[in-house]
């Protein structure tokens, strides 16, 4: 969850550092603190956010030419002074930061408090430092081995960075779970949670793996595996420009984002769907065919948004390909014993491809001889190198904490398996699938158009911005897309949402409408809108306040709702793409309006490479 970023080479370490962590401040943003060598180490570290540590270092003796810093998301004590990152060691001659949770750091916390050790903070960084400390001075052996033969016994997922006072030509950093970039620059390296610290100085990076050591200076990178033998880094060209991780003159990155999913979903078209010569084109589809058409079931796990996105691809495939389909939440997945049989399709979706519970989740179904087939937005993550196929969504990347241009480009994705899928088995007739085609080339054109009238849901969130609940259904296809409107608005508004099929509401949740309680339809035209508009009619009985996002040309919803919201008519399947955004812009106006940090909503962080 937490952000790093380590430097050495001839330039100021500190400004380089610092930037680094504003570019990851999505990933945690409780504390932050850096840690620079000029003659002697220095800490410096405070609760809150990069700017408040920048403010307060006005002045200070930062001028270094090696140094790491650390944005934190706060797992192990509370967002202090204290608790924030680097920690230093007992001998105050090591500094080191962590990105990750150390589940057996109470053991090792035990051990080192019956040596005499005392700590500082609630930490389960500061205890892995003293540990590794503890390993060099009993075994008067470097560091780097001290490193080695302490993860070894340490139990769960980590990047660690590490300086030490009398090596200040060396960063040490070790990798398990959480990602490690490092980029590599003509007599400098960079390192990173993700890429973002580096753009502006190198296009070359290496992804460390798991159960690997770097030993970087300015002029060498010495990759090593726990049993001290070397490995061969493989360098990537970094396909990324740093305008993409700027705002670009919007106000937020989250609006940024929503307003560039017509460019975004055209990205992730191109080069993959020819809809006049009726073809879709993706490898890791095509090299896989017959597993994916000859599965006697596929099972799709995420977290969070991708869940969302994945059980849209439940009702797509299922209905397309004739194929069962289960949904899993990642994090239950892993724990609860599944039934994966050898020749099983497991699609796991992650924006970010570091997802911890989705990576734990993919490792065990591999072991059991399942198909692993990766979606997701980072090149060289970790889902992507462990599945043995997969796509990339293109998004681009995506800096605000919820979720917008990767939902859609996960569903683009999705959709056009299904089509292929479903053509290679012949489950779907000629017509429609190039009915299908025509319409998913049509939708960043349409989702433009939408957003010509971005103003109207601001309206609508001025109105509704102090409610303290909100309701939002769907039907069939539009299910999925209002629970992922009702995650939106809990995540950006801090308003109480939940999502459910529309036709559940008289199973429960209508006992909560009343004269206040506004409640969001997702009701474009599909199988489903004469029922649809019968649940509107039962809230509105109740005094209950309707909006609705309705396709172009619906006359009848108009007429009875407080306020509505047209989208572009589409197919079934290929709507929720474009009915999506609207709920996206309508809790970022809410969370505006309600003078919210919404793109780093509070205790959130983008990437969740932690249980």
């Amino acid at each position: 969850m937490c952000g790093i970023v380590g430097y050495i080479g001839p330039r100021e370490a500190y400004p380089i550092i610092i930037t680094g962590l504003k570019r990851q401040e999505y990933r945690g943003y409780d504390s932050t603190g850096v840690a620079l060598i000029n003659h002697h180490l220095q800490v410096y570290k405070k609760k809150g956010k990069v700017a408040e540590l920048e403010e307060s270092l006005i002045g200070k003796a930062v001028s270094a030419h090696i140094g790491i810093g650390h944005t934190r998301w706060a797992t192990h004590g509370e967002p202090s002074d204290r608790n924030a990152h680097p920690h230093t060691s007992a001998s105050g001659k090591l500094a080191m930061i962590h990105n990750g949770i150390i589940e057996n750091y109470g053991q090792l916390k035990q051990e080192l408090l019956n040596k005499g050790y005392k700590f500082s903070s609630e930490t389960d960084t500061e205890v892995l430092l003293n540990f590794i400390e503890e390993i060099k001075n009993n075994n008067k052996c470097s560091l780097e081995e001290a490193i080695r033969i302490a993860l070894k016994r340490v139990a769960g997922a980590y990047v660690i960075l590490l300086l030490d006072a009398d090596n200040p030509d060396t960063i040490i950093a070790a990798r398990k779970g959480s990602p490690l970039v490092i980029g590599i620059g003509k007599g400098e390296h960079f390192l990173g949670s993700d890429a973002t610290p580096m753009l502006e100085y190198t296009k070359e990076v290496v992804y460390v793996n798991d159960y690997e050591v770097a030993i970087v200076k300015a002029d060498e990178l010495i990759l090593k595996n726990l049993g001290n033998e070397r490995q061969t880094p493989y360098i990537t060209k970094l396909d990324m420009e740093l305008a993409a991780i700027e705002k670009g003159g919007y106000e937020h990155f989250m609006l940024k984002e929503i307003f560039e999913q017509p460019h975004t979903i055209y990205d992730c078209l191109r080069g993959r769907l020819d809809a006049k010569e009726g073809t879709i084109t993706m490898k890791g589809v095509q090299d896989n065919i017959e597993q994916l058409t000859n599965a006697s079931r596929i099972i799709i796990v995420a977290c969070g948004t991708s869940w969302h996105a994945g059980l849209i691809a439940e009702y797509v495939i299922e209905e397309l390909c004739r194929i069962p389909v289960e949904v899993e939440y990642a994090s239950e997945f892993r724990y609860r014993n599944p039934i994966v049989n050898k020749g099983d399709v497991i699609i796991a979706i992650s924006q970010s491809g570091e997802t911890a519970d989705t990576l734990v989740a993919i490792e065990k179904a591999k072991e059991n001889g399942a198909i692993i087939f990766g979606i997701v937005n980072v090149v060289g993550s970790s889902i992507a190198r462990i599945s043995h196929a997969g796509a990339y969504t293109h998004a681009g990347p995506e800096i605000g904490v919820a979720s917008t241009k990767a939902f859609t480009a996960q569903l683009v994705v999705l959709i056009m398996m299904a089509l292929k899928i479903a053509k290679e088995k012949d489950t779907i007739s000629e017509e429609y699938y190039s009915k299908l085609l025509f319409e998913l080339e049509d939708v960043p054109e349409k989702v433009a158009s939408l957003l010509k009238n971005a103003d109207e849901l601001k309206i609508i969130a001025k109105k509704y911005k102090n409610s303290n609940d909100a309701l939002f259904l769907g039907r069939g296809y539009n299910f999925p897309v209002a629970l992922e409107g009702a995650l939106k608005l809990k995540e950006i508004s801090y308003i109480h949402a939940e999502g459910y099929p529309a036709a559940e509401m008289k199973h429960g949740p209508i006992a909560l409408v009343d004269e206040k309680l506004p409640v969001v339809f997702v009701a474009t035209k599909d199988a489903y809108h004469a029922k649809i508009i019968s649940n509107i009619q039962e809230i509105k009985a109740r005094k209950g306040k309707v909006i609705a996002i309705i396709s172009e040309g619906d006359e009848i919803i108009p007429s009875m709702a407080d306020d509505v919201f047209a989208v572009p008519l589409a197919d079934e399947i290929i709507a929720p793409i474009i009915s999506v955004i609207p709920l996206q812009l309508l809790s970022y106006y809410m969370g505006v309006a309600k003078g919210c940090d919404v793109d780093k909503p509070r205790n959130l962080a983008k990437s969740v490479t932690v249980e």
